[in-house]
């Protein structure tokens, strides 16, 4: 069995940058189930928030991040975060990520709840791009071993402690075994769990699944955020329209024309991203449409080609010059502020098992992400696992989080419906029943729906098959825990339990 230091299982930005930290300290291994470039930080447009302006600081950047998590956010986690914010960007430049400047200083702009203008972008709106690239291109030129078109199956565990990894590859067929001696699981999020999401095609909750299996605690799953504004065009894929659209000045219409966003909130266009989703679903739901419209066609042309070029092209691509017309966008699912529960070293409950970036749930999000946070969280916890695994820590794990209520996913009375399961059913079964607004009655539905699923599917052979697979591990969990939180907090609004109780101030953890 061939043996490694580290296995890191993803290739985005919290699998390469860990290697790439990793490596200074023994052998690693990256296995990822596609090539190396692909992974959903390439769809990163907005950038990554750090307190590095001159009227800001890390305690803006605290009160604004606590703010938007809605009662539920780590705050020792949230400290550490915009504590080292400045440091891991510095970490950035050294590996060559060109970020934008003017006048020879780092660019910042400002997104929704963010009160002061922190924003770090690159190529205008391919900061995730250009980061993806910089770190692959670091990871090809280092020691780094990496397996491409290969899938981890199963977590190995001697006496409770990671040893290992069972693998798949799909080019031969072969399951093949390796060793180690810590594990990260970086395989980003669970977004083509929904019939409309800006994620990439890998984003199927692999890692969280992975580790469920295994015994790691999964936490708040309930908690997705929907972004408000991705494009909607028939016959072409949501494709994400950047919230520092709204922050450079570009507004919310309904189809008549109105600028309705005020009417839902005294921030209007840059309310935080669970409201903004909600109005505009409601809006949608008034005019009788399937789509809003985000006007730039007030700000000057060149601002808008200059600074957005990537959105600007694609549009314009598909007959949208948005300099003239209004862009048509949706909400579409986006971020799961849950996953792999770990402490601030990035550990879970599993001795050698780490998880970084999408994959983890480290409390920083609370209920509902601060925009451009999420490539932040990666650099500043990625570096403090890799640092805490050089720390003889023992047998006694730290466990995070404060409150938390633990169950197991329940055993439901099979679904008198029981067609077989394929990946568009689970799609549209997860947005219309546990989308942007829920209530019991789907949510049950569903629960029911997926647990009856889960018994009827066949032994997994091929990619798809494993995909499918752990995206029923990941609906389960994010359906019972949806159904189990009984009020409406950040991203997880029930229509039922319209509002917030300080009951539930407290996070819903499940474990094997």
């Amino acid at each position: 069995m061939n043996y490694y230091d580290y296995i890191v299982i993803g290739s985005g930005i919290a699998g390469l940058y860990s290697a790439l930290l990793a490596i200074e300290h023994g052998s690693v291994l990256i296995v990822t189930k596609g090539g190396i470039e692909d992974c959903n930080t390439r769809h990163a447009q907005g950038g990554i928030a750090a307190a590095i302006g001159k009227n800001d600081s890390a305690e803006l950047h605290f009160k604004d991040t606590i703010n938007a998590g809605d009662g539920l956010c780590n705050e020792e986690a949230v400290r550490i975060l915009v504590d080292e914010a400045p440091d891991r960007i510095a970490d950035l430049i050294g590996f060559g990520v060109p970020f934008d400047t003017v006048n020879g200083e780092v660019a910042l702009t400002r997104e929704a709840a963010h009160s002061v203008s922190r924003i770090l972008h690159a190529g205008g709106d391919a900061t995730g791009e250009y980061i993806e690239v910089t770190l692959s291109e670091q990871v090809r030129m280092s020691p780094v071993k990496v397996l491409e078109y290969c899938l981890a199956t199963e977590i190995i565990l001697n006496s409770g402690q990671v040893c290992g990894i069972k693998a798949i590859d799909f080019r031969s067929g072969l399951i093949e075994e390796f060793g180690c001696k810590f594990i990260i699981l970086a395989t980003g999020g669970a977004g083509r769990l929904f019939k409309y999401t800006t994620n990439g095609d890998t984003a199927t909750g692999d890692g969280i699944a992975l580790a469920f299996q295994s015994g790691a605690e999964i936490a708040d799953m309930e908690f997705f955020q929907f972004h408000p504004t991705a494009l909607r065009l028939p016959g072409v894929s949501p494709f994400l329209i950047s919230e520092a659209v709204r922050g450079e000045g570009g507004v919310l219409r309904n189809v008549n024309g109105y600028r309705f966003m005020p009417d839902y909130s005294q921030d209007a266009d840059l309310a935080p991203r669970d409201v903004v989703a909600r109005s505009i679903l409601f809006e949608m739901r008034k005019t009788g449409s399937d789509k809003v419209f985000l006007d730039v066609t007030q700000l000057p042309a060149t601002r808008t080609t200059t600074r957005f070029p990537h959105i600007y092209r694609f549009c314009l691509d598909h007959g949208l010059d948005i300099t003239r017309v209004p862009i048509p966008v949706a909400p579409a699912a986006h971020y799961l502020m849950g996953g792999v529960k770990v402490n601030t070293w990035g550990e879970t409950n599993i001795p050698g098992l780490f998880a970084a970036g999408e994959t983890a749930c480290t409390g920083v999000h609370g209920a509902n992400r601060l925009a451009s946070n999420s490539l932040l969280e990666v650099l500043v916890f990625s570096k403090r696992s890799i640092e805490r695994t050089q720390v003889d820590t023992g047998s006694t794990i730290e466990k995070a989080g404060t409150i938390v209520d633990l169950y197991r996913l329940p055993s439901r009375e099979p679904h008198r419906d029981r067609q077989m399961l394929n990946l568009a059913g689970l799609q549209s079964l997860l947005w219309d029943k546990v989308g942007i607004v829920r209530d019991v009655e789907g949510l049950y539905e569903a629960a029911v729906m997926l647990s009856t699923w889960q018994t009827l599917l066949p032994a997994p052979s091929d990619r798809l098959s494993y995909e499918l697979n752990t995206m029923v591990i990941n609906a389960r969990l994010m359906t019972e825990a949806a159904l189990l939180r009984q009020e409406s907090r950040g991203a997880h609004y029930r229509s039922d339990y319209p509002t917030s109780a300080e009951t539930w101030r407290r996070h819903i953890v499940f474990q094997v």
